[in-house]
């Protein structure tokens, strides 16, 4: 069984006190979402479109029955693909390419 679940990042320097009542004003950064069947066109477009309108800077969408990982970008209010990962890949993506990310932990065998 999978489920969709949206993770929402926030740079450090934009954010330097948590709001008192777990309220957000500021948009994220970045999201990921993670798709199931049920959701993903749902996902793939109102909410991609939502984090356009809302200006995020990067989304990343996490199919784990296709085991791969797309990384968008945005560009004057449009999402590009900037780099998409598959299986046991070892990645570095934005915004967080300090950090190698074994795909190979994501997935439930």
């Amino acid at each position: 069984m999978y489920w969709c679940r949206t993770w929402p990042g926030r740079r450090k320097e934009r954010l330097l006190t948590l709001p008192e009542e777990h309220r957000f004003t500021i948009p994220p950064d970045w999201v990921c979402e993670i798709l199931s069947p049920q959701t993903a066109r749902n996902d793939r477009i109102r909410k991609m479109r939502i984090f356009a309108w809302h200006e995020v800077q990067y989304a990343w969408l996490i199919d784990p029955i296709l085991k791969t990982l797309e990384v968008f970008g945005l560009e004057s209010g449009r999402w590009f693909l900037m780099d998409a990962f598959a299986e046991n890949e070892k990645e570095r993506a934005e915004p967080f390419k300090e950090i190698e990310i074994n795909l190979a932990d994501l997935w439930i065998d």
